[in-house]
């Protein structure tokens, strides 16, 4: 792609023949992409009985030393959702999930789904208040809880339901412990179910919601973001389908969590749609990586930025291109290391794609240029955006106004009958995630958050996230969340928190401002041990900046700009600033030395 990110006319000529390949797979996916209308049926549960009545006999999960056939795997989802219907569970009750990365996570899911009952995913790093808040939101009629998850749950029991049956509990497997008292043993309960498909599969209708994200939120805790059966059908025909295109011969790893949409919607929903075998991981390992993908032979790897940059760090070895995958889709790969990654690790095909969980708009690197999150069809715009006082720019005429090509502005999803906004759980949180009257009178908006680079032909390249969250360690952080844990440390008068970018990493490391109250000093054991207990580990600072005085706007906003672009360099910043690098249990002083060790990455956060 030309060195002024801009999409040119011979450029996107060239790769229309690689467009024109597997057209028939397109159309189907397009249709079906088009017919979504509110009352039409659909949903994981159709999707993974298609797949086992077209390839029964191919493997669909693989997790370890186990194997599941779709016929298995169905089957297994089938006798669970028998049982929950058996014991009282209904068509729109909703149902907490928290479980690791294992084929039990995705079976509860998938029978809830066929139940016609909606997941509330709950992001298994939660603990303690952002637990309780996450489960409150939602109300769940049951939960249902890995054995690893245990001492986390109850830690909230206060929360959890107390009708009988509620609770019910997955063991890990082999592990010998028996099911705590009180509790249903989901597993053993269902075995004697029903495997033959439920009816309630095919009635669940597009605008019916099938899960529950959890996302940052502007009030320092998650909301709970809604996934229509209709929005993952628009995913699974649209990027599955249409687009990533897996064939039964193909096996996808997929290592992220999967209370996240990349892993369950667009990972697991192109392995559906082609028929292929999931290569399920615990967690992301990098020094492992490669040794599973080529004992698993996989064929094409789910990723986030993070990473790839955390496998292009670890050393080259004779494994980087001993594999057969063939494709990478995803999303979050930085343009300053995707040419490295695909050339260290041999890898012709980049599917990267953008989207969020409760997004209206989503784009996706259909031809297969480089550093571009690709092109959409859905309505969006990319307006002017002042990065100072932290809001869209509104002329005289009270509208918006949308960026030239190459510019960088802030991205629009328009919400229409063809691409709605389903909102969160709290209508309050869903209004203020719209703009109105953006270009007449009247028309409303999905505000992504997000910066985008306009490069002409609907192609678009991820700049930056704006707002009160930032990425690291492939989890969202809510800054008020972190400025909400800094303000329980009683020396600390007030905070803010923004993300900072540490060279040779993906994303922005937390960074929090501070200042203290009269006649205290900074203790940096007692503060981290503070962010540790009330924080998830992604979220708590690498950097933390003594001041005396925060500036503000005359809405009494922190004013971050300043803040950001000085970030940690001490040339620039003549208070204390203290860091936290891996393996330490304190804030040390950032001298000079130790700021060139970091640019120069010699830390690996």
């Amino acid at each position: 792609m030309p060195q002024s990110n801009v999409i040119t006319f011979p450029a996107l000529a060239k790769k229309f023949p690689e467009f024109v390949h597997g057209l028939p797979k397109r159309l189907k996916g397009l249709r079906i992409v088009s017919q979504q209308t509110p009352d039409t049926h659909g949903g994981l549960g159709m999707c993974l009985e298609q797949a086992a009545k077209g390839h029964p006999n191919t493997i669909a999960v693989i997790y370890e030393n186990q194997e599941y056939s779709y016929r298995e795997f169905n089957q297994w989802v089938n006798r669970i959702c028998d049982y929950l219907r058996r014991s009282g569970s209904k068509k729109g009750d909703v149902i907490a999930v928290f479980v690791e990365n294992r084929p039990e996570l995705l079976a509860s899911i998938a029978a809830i789904a066929k139940l016609g009952g909606v997941s509330a995913l709950v992001n298994t790093s939660q603990r303690g208040a952002v637990l309780r808040h996450s489960l409150g939101l939602v109300s769940p009629q049951r939960v249902v809880v890995g054995e690893e998850l245990m001492a986390a749950a109850l830690e909230v029991s206060d929360v959890l339901p107390s009708a009988k049956d509620s609770c019910l509990y997955i063991a890990e497997a082999q592990s010998g412990e028996k099911c705590p008292d009180a509790w249903i043993d989901l597993v053993a309960e269902s075995k004697q179910g029903n495997s033959d498909n439920p009816a309630s599969t095919a009635k669940s209708l597009a605008s019916e919601p099938f899960c529950y994200f959890y996302t940052s939120g502007t009030t320092g805790l998650p909301k709970a973001a809604i996934l229509t059966h209709g929005r993952y059908m628009k995913a699974y025909a649209g990027v599955g389908l249409a687009s990533i295109q897996l064939k039964p011969s193909d096996r996808a790893f997929v290592t992220l969590p999967f209370y996240h949409g990349t892993a369950l919607v667009v990972g697991w929903g192109s392995v559906l749609a082609g028929h292929a075998g999931l290569v399920m991981g615990r967690q992301f390992s990098a020094s492992s990586f490669w040794d599973e993908v080529i004992r698993s032979n996989v064929t094409a790897i789910c990723y986030v930025g993070e990473l790839c940059r955390y496998l292009l760090a670890q050393p080259e070895s004779t494994k980087d291109r001993a594999h057969n995958v063939r494709l990478m889709f995803g999303n979050g790969l930085r343009p300053s290391i995707w040419h490295a990654f695909k050339q260290r690790f041999d890898i012709p095909r980049v599917m990267e794609f953008y989207g969020s969980s409760e997004g209206n708009v989503g784009f996706l690197n259909l031809f297969n240029f480089d550093c571009t999150v690709g092109f959409t069809t859905v309505p969006y715009a990319i307006v002017e955006y002042d990065l100072e006082e932290d809001c869209p720019i509104r002329y005289k005429n009270g509208f918006l106004k949308k960026v030239r090509k190459g510019q960088a502005g802030l991205l629009l999803g328009e919400i229409t009958d063809a691409s709605p906004f389903d909102g969160y759980t709290d209508p309050e949180k869903t209004e203020k995630t719209i703009l109105r009257n953006v270009f007449k009178a009247g028309d409303a908006w999905f505000n992504t958050g997000d910066l985008m680079r306009d490069q002409g032909y609907r192609h678009a390249q991820f700049v930056d996230r704006l707002g009160d969250t930032f990425r690291w360690k492939g989890e969202n952080v809510s800054t008020t969340e972190v400025e909400n844990a800094l303000a329980a440390e009683p020396s600390i008068l007030d905070a803010v928190v923004y993300g900072v970018e540490i060279p040779e990493t993906n994303g922005r490391a937390g960074m929090a401002c501070i200042r203290l109250n009269d006649g205290e000093s900074f203790d940096g054991k007692a503060i981290l041990e503070v962010l540790r207990r009330q924080l998830p580990h992604y979220a708590v600072p690498v950097f933390i900046r003594e001041t005396n005085e925060l500036e503000t706007t005359g809405t009494h906003k922190y004013k971050k700009t300043d803040l950001k672009q000085a970030a940690y360099d001490l040339a620039l910043v003549k208070d204390p600033i203290w860091v936290c690098l891996p393996g330490e249990h304190a804030y040390s002083r950032l001298s000079p030395e130790l700021q060139l060790k970091l640019n120069a990455g010699a830390f690996r956060f």
